[in-house]
């Protein structure tokens, strides 16, 4: 069992507002939003950051950022939004598992 809180997210043992899931990634409300509307895009498999990520993961990391738009829209962010990764404590990370910001306000 991992001590990661969004791989606990994903494995259902804690609960989250998912707005979208897919086999490959999971999005769901951060629960100290920073814009109106902020969601976190985390994939499904467990690495620390985007320092962390491998060859064995491009197609995954290009499959969630094609899909970060069609979440925007959906949450109403049709007038432009903010992505965001943090790496690495030193680039403001606070939770070590991949996770994408996509934050902004409803047109």
């Amino acid at each position: 069992m991992s001590n990661c809180i969004f791989c606990k997210i994903t494995d259902k043992e804690i609960p989250a507002a998912v707005v979208y899931e897919d086999n490959d990634m999971l999005c769901f409300k951060d629960i100290n939003p920073a814009a109106p509307v902020h969601l976190l895009l985390i994939p499904k498999v467990h690495f620390d950051s985007l320092a962390h990520a491998e060859a064995a993961h491009e197609a995954l990391l290009g499959k969630m950022m094609l899909k970060v738009p069609q979440i925007a829209e959906a949450a109403g962010l049709t007038n432009g939004f903010k992505t965001l990764i943090n790496t690495g404590k030193g680039g403001g990370q606070e939770v070590f598992h991949l996770h994408i910001h996509i934050m902004g306000t409803p047109a």
